[in-house]
């Protein structure tokens, strides 16, 4: 398939509107690759996300996954009781300040996060690969445009 390229006008109306309609319509179909899972263990998107981010920054506190997700502790507070109920993840206390709640997946949480980003690997390296190389490096570019200043260091803090 060939790659699309850009207008020179990219940054006129129809051209963002693409963009944006690209983003909703591309993100919405990576994670509709694992919605089914999801349903089957009685859980949802926002569960995914926790699963994934404890599973990037194991012993994440409370506090970070509630800064690094931008909810509230309360919405969090219900995911994560969920999460905890079925065996999928646990808390211990910070060895600083016991009030501190530190966020672990169990083996079955671990594995479950496993077969969920399988999912998402195998739908994003074949869009990645149909892309080419080079588009890879924009997308990202793209997408990091897109994150507030303020935050790209936390972001980018999970890669290493």
């Amino acid at each position: 398939m060939a790659v699309p390229t850009a207008s020179p006008l990219f940054l006129r109306e129809a051209e963002i509107r693409r963009g944006v309609e690209l983003l909703y319509f591309g993100y919405s179909h990576l994670t509709r690759s694992i919605d089914d899972n999801l349903a089957a263990q009685g859980l949802g998107r926002a569960h995914h996300r926790a699963l994934y981010f404890v599973a990037r920054q194991p012993g994440i506190s409370v506090g970070e996954l509630i800064a690094l997700l931008a909810i509230t502790k309360q919405s969090l507070g219900r995911v994560l009781t969920d999460l905890a109920e079925r065996g999928l993840m646990e808390t211990r206390p910070g060895q600083e300040d016991r009030r501190q709640r530190l966020l672990r997946l169990t083996e079955a949480g671990a594995a479950l996060e496993a077969e969920l980003f399988e999912a998402l690997r195998d739908k994003l390296a074949a869009a990645y690969s149909s892309a080419g190389q080079g588009a890879v490096g924009g997308f990202w570019a793209v997408l990091e445009g897109l994150i507030p200043e303020a935050e790209r260091q936390r972001v980018s803090a999970l890669g290493k």
